[in-house]
C-alpha cells in the first residue's frame, strides 16, 4: 500500500489529523490495534478547551458537540466547606464545553468513513522502518496476514503504551509520579451542579463532573495501590457526599453506577517529539494528571501544528514548520504540564501527612479565590491559551 501520511493510533489525535489532512487534499491511512467498538466506547476525558471546540468545528465535526455538549462559563472550587466560583467568561471571554472524548472519537470516525477515509481497526504487530529516509514504511498484521504501508511521514499517535515512541533515539524523559490516584465513576444520575466542582477535603480530593443532563462523572482521590473491590457502591457514595459537602445544604444526586475504575496519576514529557520522518502527537509524547483537564486538549493542539506543517509541505515544499514541530509543541506542553501540576498540588491532600504542604495549598486556594489576577490566570489556562499567541505555529 502507498499513502502520504501513515498514522498509528485511532484516538482523537490520529483521527483528527486524518480529517484535517483530508480537508487539505492530503491522503492518510490510520492503523489502530483495538476494535472500533472499544475505541468508540472507552471512557476518557470530557472537558474541551475553547480552542479545541473551535478546531473540531473547523474540521467539520462539531455539529453533535454543539447540540449535545454542555457549555460551561465557570468552575467551582470548594474547600473549608465553602464554594467559590471562577467565572471564565468574566476573566477571559472564553468558555469550555463538556463533551466526552468517546463522543469526539465517534464523530471523527463517522466523518472519516463518510469521506471514504482508510481507518483500519484490529491491526497487530506494528513496526516502523526507514524513518531516516524519504520513504518510511509501517509493517503490520491485519486479518492474520502481513502487510506494509509506504508513506512520506509516520505519525505516532498511539498513546503512552504505544510502540512509536520507542523508535526515537536519544529520547529524554521528564517524569513525575504522584502519591495518589483517582477512583472514577460514571453514574446514571442527573448532575448535582450546573458546573464542575473541584473539592479539597481533609479526606482527599473529589471532583463532580458530568457527561450529559442524565449522566454524572465523579472522582475520588485514593492511594495508587487501592483495590477497586474494596470500594463497593455504598462506600463510594458515602465518601462523595462527605468530600463534596459545602456546609450549605448541597445535595448530591445518586444513581446506578455504569462504570468505575482507578487511574494512577503522572506527569510525563518526552523530547524530541520527532526523528527523521516520524513525529509524535498526544499521549505518545506527553501525559498530564487529569486535574487540569489538559490531556485531549494537548493532543489536539499537537495536531493543529502537525496539520499545518504537513499542509505547508505538500502545498509548496515548505519544511520550516515541520523542523520546528518539537519546539512549537513543547512550549504549550510544558505550560499545560505546569498548570496540571499546580492544580493537582493545590487540590490534593498529601497522603504522607505533610501539614506544611497542606497549609500552603489552602493558602494558595484562598489566594486564587480572592485575587482577580490569580482567578484570571486559572481561567486563562483552564479554557486554553489562544493558539495565535505563540502556542501554535506562526
Amino acid at each position: 500500500m502507498r499513502t502520504q501520511v501513515g498514522i498509528v493510533g485511532a484516538g482523537p489525535a490520529g483521527l483528527l489529523l486524518s480529517q484535517l489532512l483530508h480537508l487539505q487534499g492530503i491522503e492518510s491511512v490510520v492503523l489502530e490495534r483495538r476494535d472500533r467498538r472499544y475505541v468508540e466506547h472507552r471512557v476518557r476525558a470530557g472537558v474541551l478547551e475553547y480552542g479545541t471546540a473551535e478546531t473540531l468545528r473547523e474540521a467539520g465535526v462539531g455539529k453533535r458537540m454543539d447540540s449535545d455538549g454542555l457549555l460551561h462559563a465557570g468552575v467551582v472550587l470548594r474547600f473549608g466547606l465553602r464554594s467559590h466560583r471562577i467565572d471564565f467568561v468574566e476573566h477571559t471571554g472564553r468558555s469550555i464545553t463538556v463533551y466526552g472524548q468517546q463522543e469526539v472519537v465517534k464523530d471523527l470516525i463517522a466523518a472519516r468513513v463518510d469521506a471514504g477515509g482508510d481507518v483500519r481497526f484490529e491491526v497487530d504487530d506494528v513496526t516502523l522502518h526507514d524513518l531516516d529516509t524519504d520513504h518510511p514504511r509501517i509493517e503490520f498484521v491485519e486479518d492474520s496476514a502481513s502487510d506494509s504501508l509506504q508513506c512520506d511521514f509516520v505519525i505516532g499517535a498511539d498513546g503512552f503504551h504505544g510502540v512509536s515512541r520507542g523508535y526515537l533515539p536519544d529520547l529524554v524523559h521528564y517524569e513525575r509520579a504522584y502519591p495518589f490516584a483517582w477512583l472514577g465513576i460514571l453514574a446514571e444520575a442527573p448532575p448535582s451542579s450546573e458546573e464542575l466542582i473541584y473539592a479539597r477535603h481533609a479526606n482527599g480530593f473529589a471532583l463532580h463532573s458530568m457527561r450529559s443532563p442524565t449522566v454524572t462523572r465523579m472522582y475520588l482521590q485514593v492511594a495508587p495501590e487501592e483495590n477497586i473491590d474494596e470500594w463497593p457502591d455504598e462506600r463510594i457514595w458515602a465518601e462523595l457526599h462527605t468530600r463534596l459537602s459545602d456546609g450549605s445544604g448541597f445535595t448530591l444526586t445518586e444513581g446506578p453506577l455504569l462504570d468505575k475504575g482507578i487511574t494512577p496519576m503522572r506527569s510525563f514529557v518526552a523530547t524530541p517529539m520527532q526523528h527523521g520522518r516520524l513525529l509524535l502527537a498526544g499521549d505518545a509524547a506527553h501525559i498530564v494528571p487529569p486535574t487540569g483537564a489538559k490531556g485531549m486538549n494537548l493532543a489536539i493542539a499537537d495536531v493543529r501544528v502537525l496539520s499545518r506543517a504537513l499542509g505547508g509541505y505538500y502545498a509548496d515544499g515548505r519544511t520550516r514548520l515541520l523542523e520546528r514541530y518539537t519546539e512549537t509543541a513543547l512550549r504549550r506542553v510544558w505550560r499545560a504540564t505546569h498548570f496540571s501540576w499546580w492544580m493537582t498540588s493545590m487540590l490534593h491532600v498529601d497522603p504522607g501527612g505533610d501539614a506544611f504542604g497542606d497549609q500552603l495549598a489552602l493558602a494558595q486556594l484562598e489566594y486564587v479565590t480572592t485575587s482577580p489576577a490569580m482567578a484570571t490566570s486559572l481561567a486563562e489556562n483552564y479554557t486554553g491559551l489562544p493558539y495565535e499567541h505563540g502556542w501554535s505555529y506562526r
